[in-house]
């Protein structure tokens, strides 16, 4: 028993390392420009990749939320994806400060570390960093001053909050990420948030039903579709070559409306 214990830690990160390898082996091979930034705020610096489109005019730009597990390969690997499609995309290391000497996601190490230190985030701490970003992105030159939020499982409930918070954000996309349970942050919420959930997902799949009816009463524009097939995490495992035929099909479908609603701003 103490053998397997010891044994399964070290497949999961086997796991991971592989998923960085093909996500990193994309991003390498992209001719698209992508950079670490670093957006300052007060006094406080947030780490970010961005990447352009190759377009000829101003572009709408995307703040990506990344998932508990902080900004990885297929984290920029999804900012050079919605470059593809014709975005500015800017992932902010929420992270940032988190790890000695002020490092973020690569110092923390991964693992448990990451996982740690993103449930001590501060809530106002999130809100500031993903307003300065929003902010930022929306000034640039070769923005259109248009800007959506796009997170995934942790980050997809982050959406929801930011959505909550930021009146001029034009559409929220939150994957596989819980919804509030209160009226009173449905209330502020401005921008339609299109919802991407995975049909083998019980645990946030059973908060859905208080979401959508808080949004109801509020009459809050909210689309949630939930994919056959797919599992918590189908747009990072539906991308993997070893992944299940269910989250390529959810992956597909989902990022085709992606595309869409993005199409429409």
């Amino acid at each position: 028993m103490k053998k397997l214990l010891l044994i399964a830690p070290l497949f999961l990160l086997a796991v991971m390392a592989r998923a960085q390898d093909w996500a990193k082996a994309r991003l390498e091979k992209s001719p698209r420009h992508g950079e670490w930034i670093t957006v300052r705020h007060g006094q406080r610096d947030v780490k970010c990749f961005v990447t352009y489109p190759e377009v000829p005019g101003k572009a709408t730009a995307v703040v990506v939320i990344h998932e508990i597990f902080g900004v990885t390969d297929w984290v920029r690997g999804m900012t050079d994806q919605l470059a593809e499609a014709g975005y500015i995309a800017i992932a902010p290391d929420l992270l940032s400060g988190s790890a000695p000497n002020g490092g973020g996601t690569a110092e923390l190490g991964g693992g448990d570390n990451v996982r740690k230190a993103i449930s001590s985030l501060e809530p106002d701490r999130i809100t500031a960093d993903l307003n300065a970003v929003a902010a930022h992105v929306a000034r640039l030159p070769a923005s259109n001053g248009k800007v959506a939020v796009a997170g995934f499982c942790w980050g997809g409930a982050q959406t929801f909050r930011f959505a909550s918070n930021n009146p001029d954000i034009k559409a929220a996309l939150a994957f596989y990420g819980t919804g509030p349970d209160k009226a009173a942050d449905v209330a502020r919420i401005k921008a339609p948030v299109h919802g991407f959930y995975a049909e083998n997902d019980a645990r946030v799949n059973a908060t859905l039903p208080v979401t959508g009816e808080l949004m109801k009463k509020a009459g809050k524009a909210f689309e949630p579709v939930t994919y056959p097939g797919g599992g918590h995490g189908f747009m990072r495992a539906g991308e993997d070559p070893s992944g299940s035929e269910g989250n390529r099909k959810a992956r597909d479908a989902a990022w085709k409306r992606v595309r869409e609603i993005l199409g429409k701003l």
